[in-house]
């Protein structure tokens, strides 16, 4: 029991990961919270769904139209919502507050659209479960585990061994100096919304697979994923990948062995714990102007 548990828990908890690292990757470069990162989860949920339904019934290939359909989304969101405040050195209240007025429109609009039905994928991974250890485990969980593993391993070796990457960390420690040694930070700053609206699109295409896709998808787990960044240390990607796991897990074993009406409980009160105790997180940094 304990084990299907922790493994049910490794896998919403990569989930959270996906959509952590976003906000860490944002908030590393420009001191705010993207609090438009959860309509590219919906979108991410919503293309897959459409694709899936309209054009050809390939899970795969609708993961990979939901990553670029959000990822597009993202760089749309940075040109037009964020980059006129950004040139006008607006204070980074003023960013967060332009995130929550895109989500809050955004969201509404896909309902407009789309109504507020569930909508299930005509496809899926196999429900079939594996025997490991004595506990029945669903296919579905370990390879929405291995398949986040996989794209965080990707975006870290990206940080770490291109030259955009090497940028990327240079610009964490201080946009303005990374700028004065001929970086293109305007450019920069887009392939971090990119890489952000792309995770952010498979985590919504793996949340629609696991249970379904519904407008406000990504405004009801990216606030999970968002508790994952703060207890993890905002701006610190592994601190985002160690606070997304250790809540999924917390989530879980709290469901399964308290009840399942804790599970939300557990996280806003560890959020509240962690602002009081250690506001940056366990590898966080502290900075002056952040929002």
């Amino acid at each position: 029991m304990f084990f299907q548990q922790l493994v049910n828990g490794l896998s919403i908890g990569s989930i959270y990961a996906l959509m952590a690292v976003g906000y860490s990757l944002i908030y590393s470069l420009l001191n705010f919270t993207n609090f438009a990162h959860s309509i590219t989860v919906t979108i991410g949920a919503f293309s897959a769904f459409f694709f899936l339904s309209s054009i050809v019934q390939n899970l795969y290939l609708g993961i990979l139209i939901a990553v670029l359909a959000a990822g597009g989304l993202a760089v749309v969101i940075e040109l037009l919502g964020y980059r006129p405040l950004l040139q006008k050195k607006a204070r980074r209240i003023y960013l967060l507050i332009t995130g929550l007025g895109i989500s809050t429109m955004c969201e509404n609009l896909v309902i407009i659209s789309f109504s507020s039905r569930f909508r299930v994928y005509p496809v899926n991974f196999s429900s079939q479960s594996i025997q490991i250890l004595g506990a029945s485990i669903g296919q579905i969980d370990l390879i929405i585990f291995i398949v986040s593993m996989l794209a965080l391993i990707g975006v870290e070796l990206f940080i770490r061994k291109s030259r955009a990457g090497l940028a990327i960390r240079g610009a964490s420690f201080d946009l303005d100096a990374t700028s004065i040694m001929g970086v293109n930070v305007q450019k920069l700053i887009l392939i971090v919304f990119m890489i952000a609206g792309s995770l952010a699109g498979l985590a919504g295409a793996l949340l629609g697979a696991k249970y379904t896709a519904f407008p406000t998808l990504g405004t009801a787990m990216t606030n999970k994923a968002f508790i994952s960044s703060v207890f993890g240390g905002l701006g610190s990607i592994p601190g985002a990948v160690l606070g997304a796991v250790l809540l999924g897990i917390g989530e879980t074993m709290i469901a399964s062995y308290l009840s399942s009406s804790m599970r939300d409980i557990f996280a806003y009160l560890l959020l509240v714990i962690v602002l009081f105790v250690r506001p940056s997180g366990l590898m966080g940094k502290a900075t002056e102007d952040k929002a």
